[in-house]
Parts: C-alpha cells; structure tokens; sequence
C-alpha cells in the first residue's frame, strides 16, 4: 500500500500502533503534543514540526525572516492549543551551501523576534547542507496536571467554539501567489500569532472539552476532536467569523465565500468545545482578553458525522476537508 492512499493521517496511525508509552507518559503520538511527568510536579509539553521547501513553502513567495517567525509560531500554537505555556526550542536546519550567511541570519532573526515575543528560549539544534532548504522545531512546555485541553472529550450537546477570524490565511497565501505583498490576509499567512494567552486561560478556567489549533483547516481539525472524542459535529455558515478585510475582497479570489475558512488552514485560532452551560463564562473570557470568541457549532451523535449549514438550513456540500500531506498533491503554496 502506498502513502498516498492512506494519506498523512494513515501513515501517523501505522506509526502510532508501533509506538509504546513508557512510564510517566501521559498523552503521546495522536495529540498535538506529547505530555510527560516530570521530577518537577508540571508536565512537560513536547512537540515538533518540519517546514519543507516547495512543500510547505516557497521562497518566491516569502522571505527568510517570516519564514523563521512562521516555523516557531506553528510549534508555540500546538502548545496553547492544549493550554499549556512554551518554555525552549531546539532547531534543526539544512540548508543549501550556496545560500548568503544573510538568509541564514534572517531567518534566525524571525525566529528569536518570535521567541521573545512569546517568552521562548533557543537552547540547541543541530545544521547540515542539503539541496533544498528544511527547518524543524522541536519546543518544550510545561502544563499544569489537570488543566491539560486534549482532542478527545467532546460531548453531544457541546458547544463549538473558535478564537479570532477564520480564512484569513489561506486567502492571503491567494494573494501572495497573485503578486500581492500588502494587506492583513498576507500578514496573517507569512506570520500567524499563537494563542498563548486564550489556550492558557481556557484551559485554567476549565472552559474546554477538547481542544485543537487550526492549522489544516476548520472541517480537517473538527475532524481530529470528532475522530478523537468519537462524536459528530454541526457548523453553522452564518456564525464563521470572517475579518472584514476577508469580505472585502474574497470574491475576487474565490466564488465560494466560505470554502477557505472552511478547508483553506494555517489560521492557527483556537477550536474548542465547550459544554452548554458555560456559553456566558466563554463571552466574559472573550471580553476579558479582547479576543472574540465565536459559537460556530455544536457536537452532535457519532452516527451524523460532520455536516455544515447554511441560513436557510439548508446543507452545504463539503468538497474537500482540508490539508493532508500524501494525498493528492502536497503543496500547501
């Protein structure tokens, strides 16, 4: 059988089956992040990612020093995304020998500047050549036992709920590929912001069933929590907050309005379930951080998988989910 008929998420499952959790392993492959016990009586977070050129990037349509800030923020998200705070990061680099010590310089620039922006410090990695260029991250955190926000735990009744904006990103990777530089669409693409501060709160305030950031899109990482917390899911067209940069112009870009919030990724916002009763506790977070929070669904039977709808009810036919490395083609740009 090959990797593009099982797709990415085949292939993590056939790794994760041979995989075998030793003691002090609380949560490992099958989550955004690993959770370990640590001598400390925090858990430590553990998470990585891999940034490959002409699959993940390319570099006519962004610069070493976004790149940089890009590649650690994805890793800082996986770590908000279950509440917990990033401490230290490790980075791993083969680049091409031909390329300017600037590049490299910039691009460890838009790292740090990211670092401490989010309180992250660099303490190793490793450098090689290599035909095309190839980041990975590996970031540490640390969590409070009890106030960790996992995929699974999504009930039937549960509210869905959503930081930010959606589709943001995904429409100013169209526009990048149109020649456009300016805009806050772009800027949400080459350099997202995690949610640090409203994955930790969430969490401490017990506010979440299950958690997971937006990086494949809404419906694939819906997807995850339904898979995860054996659940269906219902979303609702009308509730998606779309920013008004998004509206102003998305017609030019795409016929459909909603299909990049819905399948387009790389948002990075916070998707959360949250039981009924703490719709009022959710806005009173909301106001609180200045983040709008936004009810956009709810959890429904196993048996109705995941449906989207629209004003009049009426069903929204899903074409694709999102992202999936393997199938079909890879590149995200």
């Amino acid at each position: 059988m090959k990797l593009q008929e099982i797709g990415e998420f085949g292939l993590i499952k056939v790794i994760k089956d041979l995989a075998d959790n030793g003691d002090g392993v609380m949560m490992g492959i099958g989550d955004d992040v690993a959770v370990l016990k640590s001598s400390s009586g925090k858990l430590l977070l553990v998470t990585t990612d891999i940034l490959l050129q002409e699959v993940h990037f390319r570099l006519e349509l962004t610069d070493p020093y976004h790149l940089g800030r890009k590649a650690l923020g994805v890793n800082i998200s996986d770590i908000a995304s279950c509440g917990g705070t990033p401490r230290a990061f490790l980075t791993s680099l083969a680049v091409p020998p031909d390329k300017e010590v600037d590049f490299v310089q910039a691009l460890y620039q838009g790292m740090m500047e990211m670092a401490s922006e989010c309180g992250v410090s660099l303490v190793g990695g490793d450098t090689s050549s290599g035909k095309e260029l190839m980041l990975s991250i590996t970031l540490l955190g640390e969590g409070e036992e009890g106030q960790i926000v996992y995929r699974h735990g999504a009930q039937t009744g549960d509210q869905i709920f959503v930081t930010g904006t959606l589709g943001d990103a995904a429409l100013g990777l169209e526009m990048l590929k149109k020649g456009k530089r300016e805009g806050k669409p772009v800027q949400r693409h080459l350099s997202p912001t995690p949610r640090i501060k409203e994955g930790r709160e969430i969490a401490e305030r017990r506010l979440a069933t299950s958690m997971i950031d937006i990086s494949d899109g809404l419906l694939a990482d819906l997807g995850h929590i339904i898979e995860a917390s054996g659940m269906g899911g219902e979303i609702w067209l009308p509730k998606l907050p779309l920013s008004e940069g998004y509206r102003e112009v998305i017609e030019e870009y795409n016929s459909d309005p909603y299909l990049l919030a819905l399948t387009g990724g790389e948002d990075y916002e916070l998707l959360f379930t949250s039981t009924p009763g703490k719709g009022e506790e959710v806005r009173k977070l909301a106001g609180d951080l200045g983040t709008p929070i936004t009810p956009i669904g709810e959890i429904v039977e196993a048996s109705r998988g995941i449906k989207v709808y629209g004003e009049d009810t009426k069903e929204y036919s899903i074409k694709e989910m999102g992202h999936n490395h393997f199938r079909r083609t890879p590149h995200r740009d």
